[in-house]
């Protein structure tokens, strides 16, 4: 009888991760875009292949787990070690300019007050 995939996937993602379960550095989020900075070179993890392949476009992380079909937590210490040997460029999303935000709660109460008087 084969084992079961719940029994094999733990010690998959530990063989992935080299026994690291997280990452002391807060660099990447969700929609984190990631950027391959060069080609996978021989011998590489096939993991962190799969990555600069995928990333010759900006890909999100929460896309990159996706496709990979693995934890974010992961694929975070993945994109640790390709940031940290400068294979990937990590660009975090802009914020809003403050222009561009929302106007004030009570002047759009006055927007519909005024509408409502029509």
């Amino acid at each position: 009888m084969s084992p079961r995939l719940e029994d094999e996937v733990p010690d998959r993602l530990y063989m992935v991760t080299g026994g690291r379960s997280s990452v002391t550095d807060d660099a990447f989020d969700l929609v984190t875009l990631i950027v391959s900075e060069g080609d996978p070179t021989p011998g590489m993890q096939s993991e962190h292949a799969r990555i600069l392949r995928l990333c010759r476009s900006p890909m999100a992380v929460v896309e990159i787990a996706a496709e990979l079909r693995l934890p974010v937590s992961v694929v975070c210490i993945l994109l640790c070690d390709l940031l940290d040997t400068g294979r990937i460029t990590a660009r975090n999303p802009r914020p809003a300019p403050a222009e561009t935000r929302l106007p004030d709660p009570d002047m759009l109460k006055q927007v519909l007050v005024g509408l409502q008087n029509l």
